[in-house]
């Protein structure tokens, strides 16, 4: 399953969030179906997330590239560390935490 792809598709027709406060309050909240990461999210932000996610039960998927990389893969000029998918859309971008856990 190409990420890039699923990604783009997820943020055109879906919900998603960007952000580390804004991912975080999803999973305080529960509203999130996923979260993405980057592979150099820093260490605290990392810990908040993956400790909020197991409360609220909500897989975690570790993008593996930079946090610039995840920034243009959703078409930003910025980095970004963390995301939320709150809504899919018509993307399986869940699918990738599944084949992950098997």
């Amino acid at each position: 399953m190409d990420i890039a792809r699923e990604l783009s598709v997820a943020m055109k027709t879906g919900q998603v969030i960007i952000g580390s406060k804004r991912t975080i309050k999803a999973c305080i909240h529960g509203k999130a179906k996923m979260v993405i990461v980057s592979m150099n999210c820093p260490e605290d932000i990392r810990r908040s997330i993956e400790y909020y996610c197991k409360l609220s039960n909500i897989p975690i998927y570790e993008y593996p590239g930079t946090s610039w990389d995840l920034g243009s893969l959703c078409r930003k000029p910025f980095m970004v560390a963390a995301l939320a998918i709150i809504d899919p859309g018509n993307s399986d971008i869940l699918l990738l935490v599944q084949r992950e856990e098997e």
